[in-house]
């Protein structure tokens, strides 16, 4: 026997916290908030029409999967070429922190040394990465924050 389906406002606070967290991340913090208020539009336009409550959770993920693609597919085309950055003494901008960042983890080497050899953008950086602009921000705080306690360490 199918369970019958709950009020929406129960549906709503049950599932909230798990669509939001998927949608953050797949989309970063601030797409997530549009994708999160139009998921659960595109749920309560559909709740009526449901015959039981078997797979609720799935259910939603998957609208909202579909939002994250459809936000994918109307993005602007993304130029994955990193530009052409000048060499100013003749030496790669690498060698200036090559010394420091070679202990790191490669993702927070490489943040670090695109954001402050190369003077990169964050955006940039998450294109060199594969991987969004909020978590090129955190790896290169996190590569920062390392080489600061390697310093203070004797």
């Amino acid at each position: 026997m199918a369970a019958a389906v709950p009020p929406f406002e129960s549906f709503y606070v049950e599932h909230r916290d798990v669509v939001l967290g998927f949608l953050r991340r797949r989309l970063g913090s601030q797409a997530a908030e549009d994708a999160f208020q139009e998921t659960f539009l595109r749920a309560l336009r559909a709740y009526d029409r449901l015959e039981h409550a078997d797979h609720l959770r799935a259910w939603v993920l998957t609208i909202a999967a579909r939002l994250v693609i459809d936000t994918g597919r109307r993005a602007k085309p993304v130029s994955h070429e990193l530009p052409e950055l000048p060499v100013e003494d003749g030496r790669p901008a690498y060698a200036e922190i090559e010394h420091l960042a070679d202990a790191l983890p490669p993702t927070e080497r490489a943040a670090v040394v695109l954001r402050y050899a190369y003077d990169l953008a964050y955006d940039d950086i998450a294109i060199a990465l594969d991987s969004t602009p909020e978590a090129a921000r955190q790896a290169a705080s996190s590569g920062v924050r390392r080489l600061r306690a390697e310093r203070t360490t004797p």
